[in-house]
């Protein structure tokens, strides 16, 4: 548990921790390709891997994230006991629901792998059936590694989560390596070890926080309640997919690097995103809906409040760089082998749009968790829902005049109204909470991005112009001194968030 420890000093052991994960899971892909390039072995693993996900892995991530609020209320109003019993219930019927998912997978492999992957025939078709048997048995693994992580989030445990997921990047290089030398029927069973070995790690580490399993099965109030809440976080989760298949619909008929084009420019976003926002609201969530739980509303708002800002001042001068040095940046990650200029360009293009919406990105998912926080899960899907309608009628009148470029465009211009909706809805429904303390401050982060990134702006200019130097390090200097030049400002403008908060949340 989180003693002592200021925000700042958990949250740099975060990003260390996935940025650690980050590279074993590229590490990872090196090897696959390494050992088995595109074959049609890896064809119908990446088809069998993903197909478990695509069914059910909404339902089992809509429960990890219901069961947070739920968790809350038990253990802070009826204590330790009853809390633990609640969370060995879902436990214990999440065993249930993933052995008839397991059993489904195992009975039915060929006829899921005729529907989903109905272009392959053949021996491809036949391993895909057989990882399949495999890959769904990784469900019940999955599933529980689900609860028990929102579990040790919410007692204070953050790192333990993060470090369980290397064994399971390590179970698959090594599987991958093995079954080349012997055969490739041993390769799904990487994803399965991994799975085990990382709910093994959980579940040794989830007795540090006072949690007792207990071997109940039944249906309390507490159970179908959580299932209720669960349902709008599963269905939101299937329009985002929704969305995302409508722009690679749209994509595919596009001139040919298209697709791929927003898909490399949507990992840039996530990248940054998934290091920085999503670690910041992974660590926020427990925090705001244990605040809410108990009344405390000044604690909450606190809460809400200073993660706002925060986020401003990560994705503000992030979204204004993406916007001035996209072209650098996927020179400098993506451009080499048969990666060349015209992929560049194409990649850049669609960084650029995207870029426009990542404080919007962000936000939403912030909003999000404020709403499941309150025990309302109902207002995002209705915002999204909306959302994807903008989204795709925005598609259809821009991707004409603007090819993928439009399709980057509409999804950023949707993220922007899909947090307008989620602001207004929160600020109506909720109009003790506050999301937003002081518009001003946003305003003053939004300048000093500007001025740190005018200035890397003209610095990566005059290098290049001046200097030989690998492009790399033209936009590093000019990153770093726009780093120093932008804390200094902030300082100077007094937006406090900067100092690395102490009081940003009550250390425990």
């Amino acid at each position: 548990m989180i003693r002592g420890r200021t925000v700042a000093l958990t949250f740099i052991s975060m990003v260390s921790l996935t940025l650690v994960s980050k590279f074993l899971g590229f590490l990872r892909e090196m090897v696959m390709a390494n050992y088995y390039g595109t074959s049609y072995i890896v064809d119908a693993y990446v088809m069998a891997t993903a197909i478990p996900g695509i069914i059910f892995g909404g339902i089992f991530g809509a429960i990890a994230t219901a069961y947070t609020p739920s968790f809350s209320s038990i253990n802070e109003r009826e204590g330790k006991s009853k809390s633990n019993m609640f969370t060995s219930q879902v436990i214990n019927l999440l065993v249930i629901v993933s052995l008839i998912v397991i059993l489904i997978g195992i009975v039915l492999s060929k006829q899921i792998t005729n529907i989903f992957a109905s272009g392959f025939n053949g021996e491809t078709a036949d391993l895909t059936s057989y990882f399949i048997r495999i890959t769904f048995s990784y469900i019940l693994f999955s599933s529980l590694t689900g609860i028990l992580d929102a579990h040790m989030q919410y007692k204070g445990y953050y790192l333990k989560p993060i470090i369980s997921g290397y064994f399971q990047n390590i179970s698959i290089i090594a599987v991958i390596i093995v079954s080349a030398y012997t055969s490739h029927y041993y390769l799904a069973f990487g994803a399965l070890i991994g799975g085990f070995l990382k709910l093994t790690y959980i579940i040794f580490n989830v007795r540090n926080t006072g949690f007792n399993y207990s071997f109940n099965f039944s249906l309390s109030e507490p159970i179908r309640k959580i299932f209720f809440m669960a349902l709008p976080v599963f269905l939101g989760s299937y329009i985002i997919q929704i969305n995302s298949f409508v722009d690679k619909a749209l994509a595919s008929s596009l001139p040919e690097g298209s697709v791929a084009a927003l898909n490399y420019g949507m990992i840039l976003i996530t990248l940054i995103t998934g290091l920085t926002v999503t670690l910041l609201v992974t660590f926020v969530y427990p925090r705001i809906t244990k605040a809410y739980t108990l009344n405390n509303l000044n604690e909450f708002n606190l809460i809400v409040e200073k993660t706002t800002n925060l986020i401003a001042i990560i994705t503000i001068p992030f979204s204004m760089g993406i916007l001035a040095f996209s072209n650098e940046v996927v020179q400098i990650v993506y451009e080499r082998g048969e990666f060349d200029s015209l992929a560049t360009k194409l990649t850049a293009s669609a960084f650029f749009f995207y870029g426009i919406g990542l404080v919007f990105f962000s936000f939403n998912d912030l909003l999000a968790k404020v709403f499941y926080s309150m025990r309302n899960t109902f207002a995002p899907i209705v915002c999204s829902g909306i959302t994807v309608i903008i989204n795709i009628i925005l598609n259809l009148i821009l991707v004409g005049p603007m090819a993928h470029r439009g399709l980057a465009f509409a999804t950023a211009i949707a993220s922007i109204f899909n947090s307008l909706f989620l602001y207004v809805w929160v600020r109506s429904k909720y109009p003790e909470v506050k999301i937003i303390g002081s518009f001003k401050k946003i305003l003053k982060i939004f300048g000093a991005s500007f001025i740190s990134v005018s200035i890397a702006f003209y610095v990566n200019k005059v290098l290049s112009l001046t200097i030989w130097m690998p492009r790399f390090f033209y936009l590093s200097i000019a990153v770093i001194i726009a780093a120093v030049i932008y804390i200094f400002i902030l300082k100077l403008l007094r937006v406090e968030e900067v100092k690395m908060l102490k009081t940003l949340f009550q250390k425990q």
